[in-house]
């Protein structure tokens, strides 16, 4: 008996990569080049992406997965007394086993409002150092890290972004973006943050392709002088430097050599507010408003168990009451035919 073909909303990597990489993947696989990200595609890649960075002097680095990168660059970044100031929420504390920790560095963890971490608490956190008596018995904050979009899939306004450079700057701290759905993030319904905002606002962030359509890969820009000494060493050092880079720079300059990446990630998007609004035509909540490709709704038993008879979803947490928090994701490779069978299902609940 075969089994019945399930529909997918669980992720945004459960496919392999956008047709355009894998063409370019065929048309130089008989090719060959350098080593270690040194190499044409890399460089190609670096120039394509920089046309979107408004001019800022940057290095970028092809690494091949999200958590390596975070902790890679953390561990660049700070000294061994040094601590992160997060979000509750953030990929850091939750999801990544206590990598960063790992490195030989606290998480300073603060309240997140959906999802986002406040200019106001990073400053009370580093505040709290400033006037501390014992500041040898205690990690100094040196590094913020959020997520665009955060993982409640909301994202920072302009001035949200600015009030935390400004507080950054008061406090001397760096500001780090974990970008793994940044595409996602820069097409959100309602947005309007370019790569250019990000790119003036942090001293650090990553451009996520695994993703984003995208076999596999993010791109770390670096801006902050500091942060690029000595950071191919780093990434060796972690295991972060791929023998084959060449696979990771033609990945990123395929997505964004024709705006390719905005593009496949927009519409994820857009497939994601027809999933939005068929939750709210049904009078069904919405655990947070996000204008990007993760809705997480809130459902009882029996609705989500209708809906897991077709549909592979993310359980996210059991909210009392009968009631559970659950999210549906869509991406690069969602296909529209998929989405209406959802927004039909959905209203019948």
């Amino acid at each position: 008996m075969l089994q019945r073909l399930m529909i997918r909303f669980n992720n945004d990597y459960n496919k392999g990569a956008c047709p355009e990489i894998l063409d370019a993947f065929s048309r130089t696989n008989t090719e060959n080049y350098g080593g270690y990200g040194l190499d044409e595609w890399c460089e190609k890649g670096c120039q394509e992406i920089k046309k979107y960075l408004g001019g800022i002097d940057s290095d970028i680095h092809f690494l091949t997965g999200g958590t390596q990168t975070n902790y890679t660059l953390i561990a660049a970044a700070l000294r061994p007394f040094q601590s992160v100031i997060s979000a509750d929420c953030a990929h850091i504390h939750g999801h990544e086993t206590g990598a960063v920790e790992n490195t030989g560095h606290k998480i300073l963890i603060q309240k997140s409002t959906s999802g986002k971490l406040s200019a106001s608490s990073v400053a009370k956190e580093a505040q709290t150092y400033k006037l501390s008596g014992i500041k040898e018995h205690i990690t100094q904050p040196k590094l913020v890290f959020i997520s665009f979009p955060s993982e409640l899939g909301t994202v920072y306004s302009k001035s949200e972004l600015e009030d935390l450079r400004r507080v950054c700057d008061e406090y001397g701290l760096y500001l780090y973006i974990d970008g793994a759905r940044l595409g996602y993030g820069l097409g959100a319904e309602g947005g309007n943050v370019t790569m250019e905002d990000i790119a003036r606002y942090a001293d650090a962030f990553y451009i996520g392709g695994t993703k984003c359509g995208a076999f596999f890969g993010e791109a770390l820009v670096l801006k902050n002088p500091e942060l690029k000494m000595n950071f191919r060493s780093y990434m060796k050092q972690n295991g972060a430097m791929l023998a084959k880079g060449w696979l990771l720079g033609l990945q990123f300059y395929t997505l964004f050599k024709d705006g390719l990446y905005f593009s496949i990630t927009r519409n994820a998007v857009i497939q994601a507010m027809k999933i939005k609004e068929a939750f709210k035509a049904r009078g069904i909540t919405l655990y947070a408003e996000s204008p990007t490709n993760q809705q997480f709704a809130v459902l009882t038993k029996s609705r989500m168990d209708k809906l897991s008879e077709k549909y592979i979803f993310e359980y996210e947490s059991d909210l009392g009451e009968g009631l559970h928090c659950v999210r549906f994701c869509t991406s690069w490779s969602t296909d529209a035919g998929d989405v209406d069978s959802l927004v039909k299902d959905i209203s019948t609940l």
